[in-house]
């Protein structure tokens, strides 16, 4: 069994029900581990010295520690810890509190009139935002734009889209909800009712419920016997009835829970009882960690195919996610247009429905009448299929679909809630999109972890000293090459490291400066129409975002970049002009009168030109970390490369010219499979500019 390595919905209303016992306790110094574990340490007049610590990294947690479990203070503090003691040195702990039933925590810290909020998001990627006494985001460990909410310095904080709260929904709602579901009880109770795997089969089995029966087949009783489960749920979470269990199987611990649990009890599980849930979670996340402190040198190799295999699954249930966000999103927006097809049918129903509640006609009268109209074959009442008094709604059958509509609204508004719930959906899957582009990453790099490891057992079985490898006359070459989220766009890393992306097109210009441009990044392009965006990034996507003093090698590369794939190469110039802006001079916003094309956008303000920036490029064969063509300005592709070929603007087409590009490297390779998967004649035309090219600095 798979040690928890998140604390759920459940786990963390119980936590908060704990953590109030601390309001009131004063803060001493705020501390940051790493990139994803925060240490604030209180002092409170009751109990003395506390220790809360929130990790929002691979294990996401939360809970104050033993002292002796706490790690050393690390060196000196970075900029956000610095930050949090400004704000929260001998502030009062006012409280937590749990967002809906969702896996956020809001920690509110007051001094004097200054309020601040820490918002922990224990969910994803994980995060950590502190907020000023506007909700306002003062800084956050990870900056995040997506189409559905922002968490970025300066910008207010937004939470993620409401879901529904088990611990708080009627009856009716419940068993409607449940209804809909095409799938078994267990199953809907994890994810339509946002219980997660453990305690949905916890609920049916304290409900007496087999937990594999087909919602098609669960009536009455079943759905009331899950809910009064629920309920029961509920009042112990809000009244603290506790009585933590730690479980282990065999002597490593897999679990910690506010209660006991009769699905770990059917697991013959150990379990060891504490006072309090801190306790218990306290003991296990110091546990886990102990269980997987890093293997030491000299000892087993490291479990790289297990973290790879648990990366893949993630993203095939991301995949799957997406998958079913397309679906959601597809049947709400058919809905919508069904009801504008049938739209005298459904507006005669909803019509004479509003028309009887009016006159105070009961619901159970109406829903009667609509019974005998539907016996004497009334299209309307035939149409009808249910009434939901609670709801104030009905359900209409429509071409073999199933379309609840709101009585007091008319068919335009039911359409429009039913395209603004597609909207939303829609937006659900493009957090998913950026989400499944992080997990490719970490798998990449557990990949070159597993690479790099398998070097160095290669390096000691020889005995020898390091040398280096003389990769060009090798027979074989392992390949690898993981996907990155840049890699469909035009891209090259600086030679001091940084990325940067250019659009192919009209389309991918518009997608890098609304998704991809962030606030401390720069924009280039070449003085000349017809080019790519050119986006100097201050930082990966799945990093946090912060202020960065470019170098010069790193702006001028960025510049020849801009330069070398614009209209200046397809015009046969051998040099020509680029600018550089901040992100808040680019908009899409055009003077009066004007008009943008796609992938345009108006620059206001002073640039930083760059003049008679070379027109070159090279594109060489990477073979040391990851194996892949690269192609860029020749400072910043060179160093990263076994060997390379120059170009500039010629007589060649680009197909021609990649051609000639593989047959060169054909001659310099003496593992010419290793070639034709890696650098084959497409992969190389990917590199070069549109236009014709010259190769130079080549004995043909």
């Amino acid at each position: 069994m798979d040690p928890k390595q998140e604390l759920s919905s459940v786990d963390l209303a119980a936590l908060v029900t704990e953590l109030t016992r601390y309001e009131g306790a004063k803060v001493d110094k705020a501390y940051l581990y790493g990139e994803d574990l925060l240490r604030l340490r209180m002092r409170d007049f009751d109990r003395g010295r506390v220790e809360l610590i929130v990790e929002v990294g691979e294990v996401k947690r939360a809970h104050v520690a033993a002292p002796e479990h706490v790690p050393d203070a690390p060196g000196r503090p970075p900029n956000f810890a610095m930050m949090l003691r400004n704000r929260i040195a001998n502030a009062d702990f006012v409280g937590v509190e749990q967002f809906e039933f969702d896996r956020i925590l809001v920690f509110e810290f007051e001094r004097g009139d200054e309020r601040t909020k820490i918002v922990a998001e224990l969910f994803g990627q994980g995060n950590i935002a502190v907020l000023d006494g506007t909700d306002e985001v003062v800084r956050s460990l990870e900056t995040v734009r997506l189409k559905s909410r922002t968490v970025a310095p300066g910008a207010q904080y937004e939470f993620p889209s409401s879901r529904l709260n088990p611990l708080t929904v009627g009856f009716d709602t419940f068993r409607r909800q449940m209804a809909e579901s095409d799938t078994d009880v267990v199953r809907t109770l994890a994810t339509q009712l946002n219980l997660g795997g453990l305690y949905a089969e916890e609920l049916c089995t304290r409900a007496g419920v087999e937990k594999t029966l087909d919602i098609a087949d669960a009536g009455e009783r079943e759905y009331r016997a899950i809910h009064d489960a629920i309920a029961d749920l509920a009042a112990q979470l809000k009244a603290g009835d506790f009585d933590p269990r730690l479980y282990l199987d065999g002597d490593r611990v897999v679990d910690a829970t506010p209660f006991p649990l009769r699905e770990r009890e059917r697991a013959e599980l150990n379990e060891e009882a504490y006072d309090t849930f801190n306790e218990a979670l306290d003991e296990y996340f110091y546990r886990l960690e102990l269980d997987d402190d890093p293997v030491e040198e000299g000892t087993d190799r490291p479990d790289f195919e297990a973290e790879i295999a648990k990366q893949q699954r993630i993203i095939e249930q991301q995949e799957g996610a997406i998958e079913g966000f397309e679906e959601q999103a597809q049947a709400e927006r058919e809905k919508a247009e069904l009801l504008y097809a049938n739209y005298d049918l459904v507006d005669e129903v909803l019509s004479t429905v509003r028309n009887a509640r009016e006159e105070a006609v009961p619901w159970s009268e109406i829903e009667s009448t609509l019974a005998a109209g539907a016996d004497r074959g009334i299209p309307a009442a035939e149409a009808v299929v249910g009434v939901d008094s609670s709801a104030g709604t009905v359900t209409i059958d429509l071409d073999g679909t199933r379309v609840e509509v709101e009585v007091d609204d008319g068919v335009e508004k039911n359409a429009d809630r039913l395209y603004t719930e597609a909207k939303r959906i829609e937006e659900k899957k493009e957090g998913a999109l950026a989400a499944i582009e992080d997990t490719r990453e970490e798998l990449a790099a557990v990949r070159a972890r597993k690479d790099a490891w398998e070097a160095d057992d290669e390096d000691e079985d020889d005995g020898e000293e390091q040398r280096e490898v003389d990769w060009l006359s090798r027979s074989s070459i392992p390949i690898r090459r993981p996907d990155h989220w840049y890699e469909r766009f035009r891209w090259f890393e600086t030679s001091d490291g940084y990325l940067v992306v250019g659009g192919r097109n009209a389309d991918q210009n518009e997608e890098l400066v609304k998704k991809y441009l962030s606030k401390h990044d720069r924009f280039l392009h070449a003085q000349a129409h017809g080019g790519p965006v050119t986006l100097l990034k201050a930082s990966r996507p799945s990093e946090p975002s912060s202020p960065v003093d470019f170098p010069d090698a790193t702006l001028g590369e960025a510049a020849q970049f801009a330069v070398a794939y614009s209209s200046v190469w397809k015009d046969g110039r051998h040099a020509g002009d680029a600018y550089l802006v901040t992100p808040d001079q680019v908009s899409k916003t055009p003077e009066s009168g004007e008009y943008l094309e796609k992938g345009g956008f108006v620059i206001r303000g002073d640039r930083t030109y760059f003049r008679d920036v070379e027109a070159r490029v090279a594109v060489g064969i990477q073979c040391e970390g990851e194996t892949r063509v690269l192609g860029g300005p020749p400072s910043a592709v060179d160093p990263r490369v076994v060997t390379s070929i120059h170009l500039e603007p010629g007589r060649y087409a680009q197909n021609d010219a990649a051609k000639m590009c593989y047959r060169e490297f054909k001659t310099r390779f003496e593992d010419q499979s290793f070639l034709r998967k890696v650098a084959s004649p497409d992969r190389i035309q990917e590199f070069l500019p549109p236009g014709g090219s010259e190769l130079r600095d080549v004995d043909r």
